[in-house]
């Protein structure tokens, strides 16, 4: 899994595998869910991440997988 936030745009993405999105639902709380061909998600990501609690993620150490 790798662990992404992007500060611009207020972003903490979880990614859990590489694979194309199928399917992409936007929960009413800010969270978008992508789901492969079979409906196994791929990825969560949630916007306006530094407004959310508990955590923030600015104080997170987060590291990039490149």
């Amino acid at each position: 899994m790798n662990v992404k936030y992007d500060a611009e745009a207020d972003i903490l993405i979880f990614i859990f595998r590489d694979a194309f999105p199928a399917n992409t639902i936007s929960e009413p709380a800010g969270a978008i869910v992508s789901y492969d061909e079979t409906n196994k998600p791929i990825s969560i990501e949630f916007l306006n991440a530094s407004k959310r609690q508990p955590f923030n993620p600015q104080e997170l150490m987060l590291t990039i997988a490149t």
